[in-house]
């Protein structure tokens, strides 16, 4: 991809034209009648116009650069042989968009005064290549939020199903802390990726080797449902509050290497009370929903750690179903652990939100009625009912 950028100095517009070499790749970076670009300029505010195997993106400076960004993202997934659609035209807008906040708050270099040149000698080798070390080299995760061509195999998740891209730097920063740590923590609102990015790692892990089995776990009793009443035996009763997780197993492997491999237990989906008194050795093992536990389960699960093993806790600190004066074990558990070696937290909030866009704007209202609630005195009911005559 050939990019030609025209800049008025007048203003801060821009007109930035690219030229993507494949053709045949085209209609689907275009999406059927164009609607990948019309999502991209209503979500920067820019115009694009497309002739041929031309596009021509006009608007602010900053925001042709995050188009021109994430279309060459796209761009270099379709080279990959990667299918796109439109979340992930919404996960590359994020990334771009957030790489030019990050470029945006970067206080520019300062000028150094210039030096003495260095005496000539048989030193002088060694104090460049010295010097060339000393470089930071960025992270993957920073590769990734820039859209650079390398930054794929660093925080990419490869399933039997498909290749999966980060959406959001948070995303990032998590698969990043998933590859690189035995326990991890992945906190925030619904529909950040937690669970279904630790289940994809989860059967990448599997399919290559590297683990033995996977262990998919929730608390059963949530929102105020007793197992006992509910219908049906064991099975039927838990099922219900496992679904998501199924869900996330049929989304990373075909349906029938997921129905043998339950079959065969190298994948077990459980009620948390079914993990006490084990040690899990050689396994991926994740806990959804853990705001749903108390200290002391989540103690219980989080020491079933055995040799070889992968532990990924996820959960939502908004949502705690818990009865009331009962503390939740994931915000004891992040309190507890926080200065502990090995173990990884990473924060997602609203911004990362890669469901539908009209998710992120109800937990963005439900976030500011919880503070407006918090903020405002308790009052008396003004009418309240008489005491009963009788």
């Amino acid at each position: 991809m050939n990019a030609f950028v025209h800049t008025d100095a007048a203003d801060t517009s821009a007109q930035i034209v690219l030229d993507f070499e494949d053709n045949r790749l085209l209609s689907s970076l275009f999406g059927m009648h164009d609607q990948n670009l019309a999502r991209i300029e209503q979500a920067l505010g820019v115009t694009i116009l497309s002739r041929g195997n031309r596009v021509l993106v006009r608007g602010p400076d900053d925001r042709c650069r995050a188009a021109q960004a994430a279309l060459g993202d796209l761009y270099r997934r379709l080279e990959d042989g990667q299918v796109i659609d439109l979340g992930d035209v919404d996960g590359a807008v994020r990334m771009a968009r957030a790489d030019a906040e990050r470029t945006a708050a970067t206080p520019p270099p300062t000028a150094t005064p210039p030096t003495a040149p260095p005496a000539q000698g048989r030193g002088d080798g060694r104090a460049k290549s010295r010097s060339t070390r000393k470089a930071k080299r960025p992270t993957a995760v920073d590769m990734a939020a820039q859209g650079e061509p390398d930054a794929p195999a660093a925080v990419r998740i490869e399933t039997k199903s498909r290749t999966i891209m980060p959406r959001s730097p948070a995303q990032a920063e998590y698969i990043a802390a998933l590859k690189a740590n035995e326990l991890v923590f992945g906190v925030g609102p619904a529909g950040t990726g937690k669970t279904y990015l630790a289940v994809a790692m989860g059967v990448a892990l599997l399919v290559r080797g590297e683990v033995e089995r996977i262990i998919l776990s929730r608390p059963a009793v949530e929102a105020g449902e007793n197992l006992g009443y509910l219908p049906g035996d064991m099975k039927e009763k838990v099922d219900p509050y496992l679904r998501p997780l199924y869900d996330a197993l049929y989304d990373s492997m075909p349906p029938e290497q997921v129905e043998r491999r339950l079959a065969s237990g190298q994948i077990e989906v459980a009620p948390l009370a079914f993990m006490r008194g084990r040690t899990l050795k050689n396994a991926f093992v994740i806990l959804d929903e853990a705001q749903n536990t108390t200290p002391v389960q989540m103690k219980m699960f989080l020491t079933r750690f055995g040799e070889n093993s992968r532990m990924v806790v996820c959960g939502d600190p908004s949502q705690v179903d818990l009865g009331p004066r009962v503390q939740s074990g994931l915000h004891h558990a992040l309190d507890t652990l926080k200065s502990v070696q090995g173990v990884a937290i990473v924060r997602f909030s609203q911004q990362d939100v890669v469901r539908h866009a009209l998710v992120g704007r109800i937990v963005q209202a439900y976030d500011r009625a919880d503070k407006a609630g918090s903020a405002r005195p308790a009052t008396a009911d003004p009418d309240p009912k008489p005491d009963n005559p009788r």
